[in-house]
């Protein structure tokens, strides 16, 4: 047995033929799985490549081959006894390139692609020898029909699975492409797959037992994570003696084998133990660099390497930044008692969802730097604090957050870290871009005026802003409060002051306002109130009278006694427009913005309902990349289009970046309205501007069922 760690060029470049055993299950991968998780680290890597940086291998996992004895006049044979769904998906993946690189114009790069599915007709007389995968025979048929295309046909058929991800990443690879210099990103792509990933490949030779060594590979166990890796790799690299390694282990290491850091909390679509998001945070404040954290190992082993500071010095500090972040997290985790800036911002922030500034936090805290003053760290809490909630109220988009944070460091660790509150400030007062800017009084005043809060926001995001709001009517934002202790966290529940069920008990008045300005009421921000103790439903649903002279038995917060002062005999539309100005403007105080904040500029805030475009609903899975779309009209209704990675459309072989311009293109008519024009069924008919309104409601029931445990709001 020979165990090598090689990139698809060495494993694929010889003439051979890697043959899956007819025993293994077909081929099972699917694109949020596996497909697009891979195609975004190719294409993070090829983007490297492009900008002329340097891109660290990517690790794919491990396979194991064995030779075949194989009669004279055949090319040399290997059974794929472990990674047969990885080694297919890399051939399927490789010759997706090849079709597309060549469509664009480089054959060059695109012949290197093809060497690696194909081997040389010299060496495969026979057509059975000539691609170097055959899958098992229920997926020989489907693999061969993707192998078998070429530049310019359209994407296969979508009825088998080998088909659907050569077609995806035909698809992928396509928009990529697509304005780019033509040489420089098929050399680019090509480069990323061919030597900048890499298997472990163990060799078996053909007398030894491929099933005891598949079942040790396959045994139940528990995988390595990124702080297993990081261990073994630290303690071989210090070379202590047996008795001095266990002393620096339980000393600096031990800690990090416990249930606190060993809890498996989600990141994206995949989870880890809180050790290895730990890592992946404190990599991206050291280095500035924007760190995938499936390739944390990888970053370290890197950045020891390239540091003067020796491994020795490196764990203690590890060490001591682990522990003071256990102890903010779980400090952010008490229900009640006045909080510090610190145990504070990472209790709303995580209600937020948002874990991404947790690497400032880890920088702000260093020390092997200069310490930060007390009044400029809790300034710069501030600062990022107002920043995420009120585009939290606006619902800007949270795209290119890591970027922006690894932006944020660099730009911090050339600053003063005596001012670094006031430089933060500064420097989010000067966004503008809709992807970074940091909304004024106006902006959020005309978000939250008559949005359906309750159903826009999570249960988790909304309860923290409205306890916000509680603390300030007790006097803790202006350092005066009123009361001794601030509201409990985690417990109260959310209560409408008019019942969502009003029709009930509650009349609409003489003035004649429509049943469905009142629903839209319901939800708002005025309408909504924190209850230390829930009604029973039968006064929660009741009549007003029923209702308030509940509430003036129960009114323990602040909030719940101004629905009373503010109601004048009646709860009414205009006494909930009323309460809702008066709440924003208490969001306005707690998360305030400097005078000298921009704002958004030169654009205008979109809708809800069409804010949301193709790659958003290929983002949340009600469109899938490569699906087939039909045209509507009976006189088209041959046609059809194919999306791409991006939300692009193709007709015909022809790229355009909207549904209307796909729809135009078809019809001839410059008026025609692509949203319902393309059906994604014919039967019955459902076109994209009904997945678009299915995908806005659902944006507007987000997060109603269930509520995370109070050990887990903090978490990824």
């Amino acid at each position: 047995m020979e165990t090598s760690v090689k990139t698809p060029l060495e494993v694929f470049f010889q003439p051979q033929q890697l043959m899956v055993p007819l025993f293994q299950r077909p081929y099972v991968w699917s694109q949020d799985g596996q497909w697009q998780p891979l195609w975004d680290d190719v294409q993070r890597l090829a983007d490297r490549l492009l900008a002329g940086g340097n891109a660290a291998p990517h690790f794919l996992g491990a396979v194991v081959l064995q030779h075949v004895l194989q009669e004279a006049g055949h090319v040399q044979g290997r059974s794929v006894i472990d990674g047969q769904q990885r080694l297919t998906t890399l051939q399927l993946l490789l010759h997706a390139a090849y079709v597309e690189v060549s469509a664009s114009g480089n054959p060059a790069s695109a012949q290197m692609a093809l060497d690696l599915v194909k081997n040389p007709l010299h060496f495969a007389r026979d057509p059975e020898h000539q691609l170097k995968l055959v899958p098992t025979n229920r997926d020989r048929p489907a693999f061969q029909t993707a192998m078998r295309q070429e530049a310019g046909d359209a994407l296969s058929g979508r009825s088998a699975r080998i088909e659907q991800a050569h077609a995806f990443f035909r698809a992928s690879i396509a928009a990529w492409l697509d304005g780019k210099e033509t040489l420089q990103a098929g050399d680019a792509l090509v480069e990323a797959l061919s030597n900048l990933l890499q298997l472990v490949v163990i060799e078996l030779k053909p007398h030894e037992d491929a099933q005891e060594i598949f079942e040790t590979l396959n045994a139940r166990g528990t995988p390595l994570t990124a702080a297993d890796l990081i261990k073994n790799f630290v303690f071989q690299r210090m070379d202590l003696p047996g008795n001095a390694a266990e002393e620096v282990y339980k000393a600096e290491w031990q800690h990090f084998e416990t249930p606190f850091w060993e809890k498996e909390v989600a990141a994206g679509r995949l989870t880890y133990s809180r050790s290895s998001l730990f890592l992946n945070q404190w990599l991206v404040a050291s280095t500035q660099a924007d760190i995938p954290a499936k390739e944390v190992f990888g970053y370290f082993k890197r950045y020891v390497s390239e540091s003067t500071e020796p491994v020795q010095e490196l764990l203690p500090h590890l060490r001591r930044t682990a522990e003071s972040y256990r102890r903010f997290t779980e400090e952010s985790w008490q229900d009640s008692g006045v909080q510090g800036p610190l145990a504070r911002f990472v209790y709303r922030t995580s209600s937020l969802d948002s874990e991404v500034f947790k690497p400032v936090l880890i920088w702000l805290l260093d020390d092997r730097l200069s310490p930060v003053p007390e009044a400029q760290f809790a300034k710069a809490l501030e600062v990022i604090e107002s920043w995420l909630v009120r585009r939290a109220c606006v619902r800007a988009t949270t795209k290119g957050y890591n970027r922006l944070v690894v932006d944020v460091l660099a730009m911090l660790n050339r600053a003063d870290r005596a001012q670094v509150g006031v430089v933060l400030e500064d420097y989010f007062a000067r966004r503008t871009a809709e992807s970074d800017y940091w909304p004024t009084d106006s902006d959020v005043r005309e978000q939250l005026t008559g949005m359906p809060v309750y159903r826009r926001m999570t249960r988790a995001r909304l309860r923290m802003i409205l306890e916000a709001i509680e603390d300030h009517l007790r006097g803790f934002t202006s350092g005066r409060p009123l009361s001794e202790q601030p509201i409990r966290r985690y417990n109260a529940t959310i209560e409408h002051v008019m019942p969502q069920e009003w029709r009930v008990h509650w009349r609409l008045s003489e003035s004649g306002i429509p049943e469905d300005e009142r629903d839209a009421r319901v939800h708002t921000l005025g309408n909504l109130t924190l209850l230390v103790q829930a009604l029973n439903s039968k006064v929660s649903n009741g009549a007003w009278q029923m209702k308030r002279e509940s509430l003036e038995k129960h009114a323990t917060t602040l909030m719940t006694r101004d629905v009373l002062s503010g109601a004048d005999g009646d709860w009414n539309e205009a006494a909930i427009d009323a309460r809702t100005q008066r709440m924003i403007d208490a969001i306005l105080e707690v998360w305030r913005v400097p005078a000298s904040v921009i704002g958004l500029k030169n654009a205008e805030q979109p809708s809800l309902a069409f804010s949301i475009t193709v790659a958003d609903l290929l983002r949340d899975g009600a469109l899938e990349v490569a699906q087939t779309l039909y045209a509507k009209h009976s006189l088209h209704r041959h046609v059809i289009a194919t999306l791409g990675a991006d939300g692009a459309f193709f007709v015909s072989g022809s790229r355009y970046e909207t549904p209307s311009a796909a729809a135009k293109a078809v019809t001839g008519s410059q008026s025609e309205a692509g949203w319902d024009f393309w059906l994604v069924s014919q039967s019955p008919d459902v076109s994209l501007a009904d997945v678009r309104s299915e995908a806005a409601e659902a944006a507007g029931d987000e997060a109603v069922e269930g509520e995370p445990g109070a050990e887990d709001l903090a978490l990824v």
